[in-house]
């Protein structure tokens, strides 16, 4: 290990000598970084500063900003980007990042250019080249030999790219389509993706979650299950009806019943192959408290509503922080306020569309990543008890209402309910039918209510959730005899009738019914 890589720690970065950083990290890092060296990745690991960039595409290592071009020039040099000649003095296809702007980025020196499906700072590898497969494997392995229990894989998909890199019809005025154009013509990934796992993740019984958008709609049993690729994969199909057609500037609110219609879909897809990971929220989406709920549901009973239709659907619940106390998305004044390539495109997208500053600062509210990436609250204190220093995002102003501190001496807040609601799905009592039950959708014909039966297989149990979105109660009959409530948001302790209930505006209940 070269000892210049041992000094690399976020406190060196954080004392403010960025230069000598710099200087000892161009020569010696590349050197151990294209070694393989695991020691160069745990210093690399180590420095969490906003100056920090991703520079290997999907799974990668951190670098210091300052010498991107160092570790693009050495990468390119090697051939283990996905790298090509340009065509007339132009880029080698006409490419749109998913940041926004060209995906081609030229090669000082010569003729060619290396991609970027993401960030210019973090080029392709290229999947092709068996060296690098083996060298990804091989960090894999690394980790997994001290311990790790699985991963979580990031953006998968793009690892398989059509090498002849076709140019597409232009989706857009600027002349450009996006890259998610030539990730859908192309065919294969499976192939790179059952080789890593068979040289990887099999042989230590590791957990996996993965990141898939642009599946194909025969491909889920080959993904996900007992022989598939991954163990899990989260479930974006709610997301996905965020999407505007041409930007965040044309994005349309959540429709209740075509969410609750998706996400039953969803659900019902899996039964026979396996489970997804379930989210209402993660570090690349917007708060799920905001994004999910309507405005006047927008408080403690709604989150916990929420979280309910949520954890208790067949699949493994991740719950991202911040959103077990109900963290909410942080309205910010100019867009220098926010960190987010992504944001920063779509608001300049929304300003070249003819939006008002307010209006492209109202779409960065309701979409942009950084909402999830805000400091966690931990406390009523300065900077939300996260740091004594300021952190490289603002704290979302209401830290002083919605923190951790708070919500830990309160019987009925937002963590004490996820907590009961938590304990609920693991009791032994009900755990079976929670984990392993299937999902029935009831209350289908009612306009407000997200409504589902958990019914278990060895033990015949049925458990009715059901919640009220709507602003007005409901009286529904119950799918059989109630047994017993379970939980509720409300404060109700048991049901006044065993074959009716009446939800009020936001409430829910979990009932067992009688077998």
């Amino acid at each position: 290990m070269n000892k210049d890589i041992t000094l690399l720690t976020s406190e060196s970065v954080t004392e403010g000598h960025p230069d000598k950083v710099c200087d000892m990290i161009s020569d010696a890092l590349l050197d151990a970084y294209l070694e393989e060296d695991p020691s160069a990745h745990v210093a690399l690991e180590t420095m969490a500063s906003e100056d920090t960039v991703f520079i290997a595409g999907e799974v990668a290592s951190f670098a210091k900003v300052d010498v991107k071009n160092k570790a693009r020039e050495v990468i390119c040099e090697i051939g283990y980007d996905s790298k090509e000649k340009g065509i007339d003095g132009k880029e080698p296809s006409n490419y749109r990042s998913y940041f926004g702007g060209k995906a081609w980025e030229p090669v000082p020196g010569s003729d060619k250019y290396y991609l970027h499906m993401f960030a210019k700072e973090q080029p392709d590898w290229n999947w092709e080249n068996k060296e690098v497969r083996d060298k990804i494997y091989k960090m894999i392995n690394w980790w997994l030999d001290k311990g790790l229990g699985g991963f979580r894989i990031d953006a998968i998909i793009n690892i398989k790219k059509d090498t002849s890199f076709p140019s597409y019809e232009p989706d857009g005025d600027d002349g450009l389509v996006s890259c998610v154009k030539m990730v859908e013509e192309t065919d294969g990934v499976g192939e790179f993706l059952e080789e890593m796992k068979h040289e990887t993740f099999e042989k230590y019984d590791a957990f996996t979650v993965g990141e898939v958008f642009n599946m194909k709609e025969d491909e889920l049993r080959e993904f996900v299950g007992d022989d598939g690729h991954f163990s899990s994969m989260f479930d974006f199909s709610a997301h996905e009806l965020t999407y505007g057609e041409h930007g965040w500037y044309d994005s349309k609110p959540v429709d209740f019943k075509r969410w609750r219609e998706i996400l039953f879909a969803s659900q019902k897809e899996m039964e026979g192959i396996g489970f997804k990971a379930n989210i209402i929220e993660n570090h690349d989406e917007p708060r799920g408290a905001s994004r999910y709920l309507p405005e006047y549901a927008q408080n403690e009973m709604g989150k916990k509503m929420l979280a309910t239709t949520s954890i208790l659907l067949r699949g493994i619940p991740f719950i991202y922080q911040g959103q077990e106390i109900g963290m909410t998305n942080c309205h910010r004044n100019d867009i220098s306020e926010y960190d987010d390539i992504s944001t920063k495109d779509q608001y300049q997208v929304a300003i070249d569309e003819g939006c008002t500053k307010e209006e492209a600062l109202a779409c960065c509210y309701e979409n942009s990543r950084d909402n999830a990436r805000t400091p966690m609250q931990w406390s009523a204190d300065e900077n939300g008890g996260f740091s004594a220093h300021a952190p490289w995002l603002a704290v979302n102003p209401n830290y002083k209402e919605i923190n951790v501190s708070e919500q830990e001496g309160r019987a009925d807040s937002v963590l004490s309910y996820y907590k009961e609601l938590i304990k609920l799905r693991k009791s032994p009592e009900y755990e079976e039918t929670f984990v392993y039950g299937n999902v029935e959708p009831v209350y289908e014909d009612t306009d407000t209510v997200f409504g589902f039966m958990r019914m278990g297989k060895e033990n015949r149990q049925k458990i009715l959730v059901a919640a009220n979105y709507g602003k007005e109660a409901v009286s529904l009959p119950l799918p059989g005899t109630a047994k017993k409530l379970l939980l509720s948001n409300a404060g109700r302790r048991k049901l006044a009738d065993a074959d009716h209930i009446t939800l009020e505006s936001l409430e829910t209940a979990v009932v067992l019914l009688k077998a």
